[in-house]
């Protein structure tokens, strides 16, 4: 075959474009060299990392069982918790608005291991704050944050400045089986139902109306004390007769809640005088006050509810068994005759029986009805505890009811006021308050601030006379808590007081009081499990009257 000049032309440009590839190639890769000479390779994707791999032994090496869900949901929530808290601080998106001091809480539990390990929980809270020097204190039990707070300042922002925001309750399992489901006022969140309840309250039970209406009730009961006391004296030697004022007064507001609810003294048939009955009847009512707010486990973990891991609801349901045996049958009975027409309006519960909606039917179901007597007596053993009544002349007794309010600040009924819960995101103080926290008011904290009163520890009915006008129990301005205020306020104010000042009253001017026989001195050390007194305050009694004044006194 003969040479061609364009076959030669042809294979010298291949030729040469075949080197320059070969040149270029070489170029990078040795530039590749070089730059994998300066810089670290980054490591690659492994799907058999630690984490991964702990990930699938969960998920697919394992059956998936709840035990391995749960541990899979920790262990990944427990993840995000660790890479949030390792990225830098540029990176982090933080809120500028803090949440109120507290310890530190643990992921997803919060600070539950420092409520099981400190009980009671409210002393627990009052040291914390007291350690942590702050007026505000913020806990965290799995997604609920409970506020505490001890300055009257902080207390008004709360309750009158942002009542709005802070109206509703807290559903707990004591709450719903006082309530019968949240069917009453003072323990329903905010809603529909609280509404209908509030208004059947304020316009039909609490009125003043009414409360002129009950006046001979109270009265009636108010001279069973003085008889009971009496009689106590006329046992002992030389008229000196030896009472234990905590029982008497426990009876004594008993007795007013049942004639005043329920048209009798007593359950059992017949009887004149306190009983099994009322005495298991008064003791579920405690019991109930005792643990209607008391920071059970799963009130903060609901799924945990049935499980009764910390004793409260077995508790709970034998005090609530109790009254429904007393209440029950009464109840029934009553709404068959009230509803049949049979029988005349004689005291609370015919009132609550007879109250009709827009259609003329019954506004109030049993259940309802049921629900309120119970919340009625709560509400009057909240504020009849340590709180009883003085109806003639109360106005001027000025110094009594001194004495009383005295009473509640230093030595108030409960720790806290009924929890208040937020319905929006809020700002107080500068501080965040997220959406459904629980916020209690202290009242020792209140009670017992340095800031507000001048010898804070030391019993002075002056502490309340300063400017002469008309002394009230209620204390709008939130330097003590006896009544709350508010939307959410305690609608049984003028029974409360008209209680508390009557019994006060009574007792000071009908007896004169002593210490019992080698009793030294009385002491008032509160008990360690709440604020009651650690032992009984006995008291040696004899009548400072004429004789001929004291009610159809018996020996």
């Amino acid at each position: 075959m003969g040479f061609h000049p364009n076959t030669a032309h042809a294979h010298a440009h291949a030729h040469a474009h075949a080197h320059a590839k070969k040149n270029h190639r070489l170029a990078i890769e040795q530039r590749a060299k070089t730059m994998e000479n300066q810089t670290p390779a980054l490591p690659s994707f492994n799907t058999t990392t630690p984490f991964i791999s702990t990930l699938q032994m969960i998920g697919i090496g394992y059956p998936s069982t709840p035990f391995n869900i749960c541990l899979f949901l920790f262990i990944l929530a427990v993840t995000f918790i660790f890479v949030a808290e390792c990225t830098p601080p540029g990176r982090k998106k933080t809120n500028p608005i803090l949440l109120p001091p507290g310890p530190k809480p643990w992921p997803l539990i919060g600070n539950l291991p420092g409520m099981l390990k400190n009980r009671p929980v409210f002393r627990w809270i009052h040291k914390l704050m007291e350690e942590m020097n702050t007026e505000i204190l913020c806990i965290h039990i799995g997604n609920v944050h409970i506020v505490a707070v001890s300055s009257p300042e902080l207390g008004r922002e709360f309750l009158k400045k942002q009542d709005a925001v802070f109206s509703s309750r807290p559903k707990t399992m004591a709450s719903d089986l006082t309530s019968s489901g949240f069917l009453s006022t003072a323990l329903t969140p905010l809603g529909e139902q609280w509404k209908k309840m509030r208004r059947v309250v304020t316009s039909e039970v609490l009125s003043p109306a009414r409360h002129r209406w009950m006046h001979d009730k109270r009265v009636e009961e108010a001279d069973h004390l003085v008889r009971y006391v009496f009689n106590q004296c006329a046992k002992g030697v030389s008229g000196l007769g030896l009472v234990n004022v905590h029982v008497a007064a426990q009876h004594y507001c008993g007795n007013v809640i049942r004639k005043m609810i329920l048209g009798r003294r007593f359950f059992g048939e017949g009887m004149e005088n306190e009983g099994v009955e009322e005495e298991e009847h008064v003791e579920a009512l405690f019991t109930i006050l005792g643990y209607l707010y008391s920071f059970c486990v799963s009130d903060y973990f609901p799924f945990l509810r049935g499980f009764d891991l910390d004793g409260h609801e077995n508790v709970m349901k034998k005090a609530m068994a109790s009254m429904n045996k007393f209440h029950g049958p009464i109840i029934n009975a009553r709404v068959r005759q009230g509803r049949d027409g049979e029988k005349e309006a004689n005291d609370l519960l015919d009132v609550l029986i007879r109250l009709k909606d827009a259609d003329g039917g019954p506004l109030l179901s049993e259940d309802e009805i049921k629900a309120q007597i119970v919340a009625i007596e709560e509400l009057d053993r909240v504020v009849g505890k340590d709180r009883w009544v003085q109806e003639s002349d109360i106005w001027q007794l000025n110094y009594v009811k001194a004495c009383a309010r005295e009473a509640f600040r230093l030595h108030p009924v409960a720790p806290f006021n009924v929890p208040h819960v937020s319905v929006s995101d809020t700002t107080v103080a500068g501080y965040f308050i997220p959406k459904g926290s629980h916020v209690l008011l202290s009242r020792p904290g209140l009670g017992r601030n340095p800031k507000v009163w001048d010898e804070p520890l030391k019993f002075k009915p002056e502490h309340h006379l300063k400017d002469g006008s008309e002394v009230v129990l209620a204390e709008p301005e939130l330097r003590m808590l006896s009544f709350s205020t508010g939307r959410r306020g305690c609608v049984g104010v003028n029974l409360g007081s008209t209680m508390t000042t009557k019994l006060l009253a009574r007792l000071l001017q009908g007896f004169i009081s002593s210490m019992p026989p080698n009793v030294e001195s009385i002491e008032l050390i509160e008990s360690s499990g709440d604020l009651f007194l650690a032992t009984s305050l006995l008291a040696l009694a004899r009548p400072r009257l004429a004789l001929s004044l004291y009610p159809d006194a018996q020996t």
